[in-house]
């Protein structure tokens, strides 16, 4: 799955506005500069936060943005859902508010909607994906980003093959 570009710039914003200083507002300019941003495309992408309740903004000469939280109480999955709506995997996989997941494809009959052949794998997808933005803070991105070693640390990542789980060093 592949998040777009708004989501990207969007959780960059976000760290940045979680490296500054809370007492003083953050120029978007001053983001876009630091983040190597498209100012224009930011403003779109901060207006999303914004109506999310995620940042809080000033106008004038000292006026700027910053978390309306802190970054402790901040999830990535509130960001990644403030800029690309509900997450799904497959275009024919819909979670209606009851949390039952419906397969959309057309012309398929009742009885298709329950033995979708694919819908477990999806699910659990799904799943992954949303424990894993829920899971996960601003504080922690914010703290990763300051880290000063250049050499990344290496993250496990978990596949499950038909025999047995294993531990994947990402690199």
């Amino acid at each position: 799955m592949i998040f777009s570009s708004k989501a990207e710039y969007g959780v960059r914003l976000m760290v940045e506005l979680g490296r500054q200083t809370p007492e003083q507002p953050t120029s978007l300019k001053a983001i876009a500069d630091a983040e190597r941003l498209p100012l224009a495309y930011l403003e779109q992408v901060v207006a999303r936060l914004k109506r999310a309740g995620l940042v809080m903004s000033a106008r004038g000469a000292h006026g700027g943005y910053w978390l309306a939280r802190p970054a402790e109480e901040i999830t990535m999955d509130e960001v990644v859902q403030a800029l690309e709506g509900a997450i799904a995997p497959m275009e024919c996989f819909v979670s209606e508010t009851t949390e039952r997941v419906l397969c959309s494809h057309a012309g398929a009959s009742a009885d298709e909607h329950q033995h979708c052949a694919t819908k477990l794998l999806w699910m659990r997808v799904q799943g992954g994906i949303a424990r894993s933005l829920q899971t996960t803070t601003l504080a922690e991105l914010v703290e990763f980003s300051r880290r000063e070693s250049p050499a990344a640390p290496s993250i496990a990542v978990t596949t499950t093959t038909a025999a047995s789980p294993a531990a994947v060093p990402a690199g």
